[in-house]
């Protein structure tokens, strides 16, 4: 997803966020760090009270995520490159998963994140512009266009950007509030662009997106939970009250190991489940307050 969509997350975390003593000089960072990550966070938010564990825990997950990213994106693009058409269609909604999951943590790469998950209408000559790039001008090509002729470069440059992703976050510090503002960001992005289905227009793979964001909150929320539990048992319980509603009503849509296409959602169900995950993701917004992040 563009910056253009993401800045209140952005917002949010930008104060938050602290580079470990392993990442780059603060007077020389990369290029493609976003201000988040270029900015050291206030003195006292290292100092905040706790929660070094799951905190810990998060920054290794999200690794491994990323390196589950880099291993699908690899076999996606081998497939554009040998250009079998049907095997890159097969592969694109599963490949975008791992980047899903860790959004609100890849997010703070504007630049990475523009040539890795921009959609066509974020450039003035939209599917024409010469920028377009990354996995969702992979899309166009496999299920609009069906030619992937000269595509190489992107496909390259998709895979090399997975991998500079890898880099930049392996040396990230950051703080539980931002970890679990990142529960409520998926939600609400859930409810704000994916339920509209405009996100994957070409290939229709948007369950694909909406379940992987609702992996990545529910991870925050376990790995908190008896935090949470201890704080504030009756917002835990809406929580996973509210997580259960959705996870019903994407359950009928389940297709073998993944999900229809988007078209087949009924209307009542699209509006079902941007209330369900609009409720959701208010739910989870409290969370910070129950934990003592402000």
């Amino acid at each position: 997803m563009p910056l253009r969509r993401r800045l209140p997350a952005l917002g949010a975390v930008a104060s938050l966020l602290l580079l470990s003593a392993c990442a780059r000089p603060p007077e020389a960072p990369a290029a493609d760090a976003g201000p988040a990550a270029a900015e050291a966070a206030p003195a006292d938010a290292a100092a905040a009270p706790g929660y070094r564990a799951q905190l810990d825990a998060y920054h290794a997950w999200v690794l491994a995520q990323i390196e589950q990213l880099e291993r699908d994106t690899g076999a996606f693009v081998d497939a554009v490159n040998s250009g079998d058409l049907d095997a890159a269609a097969r592969l694109y909604g599963p490949s975008r998963q791992a980047w899903e999951r860790i959004e609100p943590i890849a997010g703070l790469y504007p630049e990475l994140d523009r040539r890795i998950d921009a959609r066509a209408d974020d450039f003035k000559e939209a599917e024409a512009s010469t920028e377009f790039g990354g996995w969702h001008r992979l899309e166009y090509a496999i299920f609009s266009q069906r030619d992937v002729d000269g595509l190489g470069p992107v496909a390259a440059r998709l895979v090399a950007d997975t991998r500079r992703l890898h880099d930049e976050v392996a040396g990230l510090r950051f703080d539980a509030a931002t970890v679990v503002a990142g529960a409520s960001e998926l939600i609400e992005e859930v409810a704000a662009t994916k339920v509209s289905g405009e996100e994957n227009r070409y290939a229709g793979t948007d369950l694909w997106d909406i379940h992987a964001n609702l992996e990545g909150s529910r991870r925050i929320v376990d790995l908190f939970r008896q935090d949470i539990a201890a704080a504030e048992p009756a917002l835990l319980a809406q929580v996973d009250a509210d997580f259960a509603r959705i996870d019903a009503l994407l359950a009928p849509y389940r297709e073998g190991g993944g999900w229809t296409h988007y078209e087949q959602v009924a209307a009542a169900d699209r509006n079902e489940l941007k209330g369900a995950s609009a409720a959701l993701a208010e739910s989870l917004s409290r969370l910070r307050g129950a934990l003592g992040l402000g």
